[in-house]
C-alpha cells in the first residue's frame, strides 16, 4: 500500500516557511493547492482526499491520556499529524469532527529540538515514544517521509524508543533507512474477519506480515499490538490463524512486545460509527460503562479473549513481553497469570525490555 487518492492540498498559515512542506509539494505534482478556509463540513465527513499542510504551534509531546481506574504503560506520544487514510469502522479519530482532513505537521523537525531538551533533562529516565495514537506512523511516509526525520534522530538517543505503529505495508522509507537502533517497527494485527470487513483500505494480514517480516530481516525490532480484540463468531478459530500466519512470517526471538486490549469506546462514539459504518457488526456484543467512562464488554468475555490469546501466544513462544492495555490489576492477574500491580509496575517492565533490547 503507497498510493493515498488525494484530490487537493490545504496549505494553513505559516507551512511555506518549512522545507518539508516545499518537499511535499514536490512529492504531489498536479494537485490543487490552496490556502485555508473556514472549514465546513458534512456531518460525519472525515475528508481523507484532502492533505493539510499546518505549522503546529501546539505542543507535540505529551503523556499517552490514560486513566488512573486502570493499569497504563507509561507511553509518551509524539503529534505529527492527525487523522488516517484508512478508515477503520472502530477508529476513535472518527469523534474529532472539527478537525477533518490529513493533517501533517511541516515544523517537526524544528520542534525536536525542543524534544531534544526534554530528554536530555531527564537522562535517567527511559521515554517510550511513538506516532501512532493520532494517525498511522506509516500510512503517510511515502509523501510526507516522517521517517527520513525520526529515524535518525531517534536512532542517537540513549533514553529513549520510537515505536512506529502502522497497519500498512508501507516500509520503503524504513528500508532505505540506514538507521536501527532505538526504533521498533510494530503492527496492529486483528483476526482475518475483523481486518477484511472493518479495517477499510487496509492491507491484509498477510501483506502486514511480509511486510514485518523483510523489517525484521533487515535489523528491525519489531513489536505487534492486538487492540481492539472484537468478540465475534468463531473468534478463536480467527485469532488463531492469525497467530499461524505470524508463525509462518516472524521469528518470536525478535519481538520486544505484544500488546493486548479489548474493544472500548466513548458513548458518543457509538452513533457515529452506525452512521459512517452501517454494516459494522463490532457493536453488536455486550457492552458496560467501565470505570472510565467507556464502553467495554463484560468482565468474563474480556477475561475470556485475553487468556485465549495467552494461551496461544505463550505456546509460540516464552517471551513475547505480553502485556494488557488499559486494564485492572484483577483482569490482568486472571487472564496473564501476574500483574505488574500498577501503572508503574507495568512502566518498570517495559523499560526492562527496553534496556534488554537495546541495550
Amino acid at each position: 500500500m503507497t498510493g493515498i487518492p488525494l484530490k487537493r492540498i490545504i496549505l494553513e498559515q505559516g507551512a511555506r516557511a518549512f522545507d518539508s512542506c516545499s518537499a511535499i509539494l514536490d512529492r504531489l505534482p498536479g494537485l490543487p493547492v490552496s490556502r485555508a478556509e473556514t472549514q465546513e463540513t458534512a456531518p460525519f465527513a472525515m475528508d481523507k482526499k484532502s492533505l493539510r499542510l499546518i505549522s503546529f504551534p501546539g505542543q507535540i509531546f505529551k503523556p499517552c491520556p490514560g486513566t488512573r481506574e486502570y493499569i497504563c504503560c507509561g507511553y509518551h506520544i509524539l503529534h505529527v499529524g492527525t487523522n488516517c487514510p484508512l478508515d477503520c469502522s472502530y477508529c476513535i479519530l472518527q469523534a474529532y469532527f472539527n478537525q477533518p482532513s490529513l493533517r501533517v505537521f511541516v515544523n517537526l523537525e524544528e520542534r525536536l529540538r525542543e524534544l531534544s531538551l526534554i530528554l536530555d533533562q531527564h537522562p535517567e529516565k527511559i521515554f517510550r515514544i511513538g506516532t501512532g495514537e493520532f494517525t498511522d506512523s506509516l500510512a503517510m511516509d511515502p509523501i510526507v517521509r516522517w521517517s527520513e526525520t525520526l529515524l535518525p534522530f531517534f536512532s542517537k538517543r540513549k533514553n529513549a524508543i520510537l515505536e512506529l505503529k502502522t497497519k500498512t505495508d508501507n516500509i520503503e522509507g524504513l528500508l532505505r533507512s540506514k538507521y536501527r537502533e532505538h526504533i521498533v517497527v510494530s503492527w496492529s494485527l486483528n483476526s482475518p474477519t475483523i481486518v477484511a470487513t472493518e479495517e477499510h483500505g487496509a492491507p491484509s494480514l498477510e501483506k502486514r506480515l511480509r511486510a514485518a517480516r523483510r523489517c525484521q530481516e533487515e535489523g528491525y525490532v519489531l513489536g505487534f499490538h492486538f487492540d481492539p480484540m472484537i468478540h465475534h463468531p468463531n473468534w478463536e478459530e480467527e485469532y488463531k490463524k492469525t497467530i499461524e500466519l505470524m508463525d509462518r512470517y516472524i521469528k518470536p526471538r525478535g519481538i520486544i512486545w505484544i500488546s493486548m486490549g479489548s474493544l472500548r469506546f466513548m458513548p458518543n462514539l457509538k452513533g457515529i460509527i452506525r452512521r459512517r459504518h452501517p454494516g459494522t457488526k463490532i457493536l453488536d456484543g455486550e457492552f458496560i460503562p467501565g470505570l472510565d467512562g467507556k464502553m467495554r464488554y463484560f468482565k468474563p468475555i474480556r477475561l475470556e479473549l485475553f487468556s485465549f490469546m495467552v494461551d496461544i501466544l505463550s505456546g509460540w513462544h516464552e517471551d513475547l513481553g505480553l502485556y494488557l492495555c488499559m486494564e485492572s490489576d484483577e483482569v490482568w492477574a486472571k487472564s496473564l497469570g501476574w500483574s505488574p500491580g500498577d501503572s508503574r509496575g507495568l512502566s518498570r517492565y517495559l523499560d526492562q525490555r527496553v534496556k534488554d533490547v537495546f541495550p
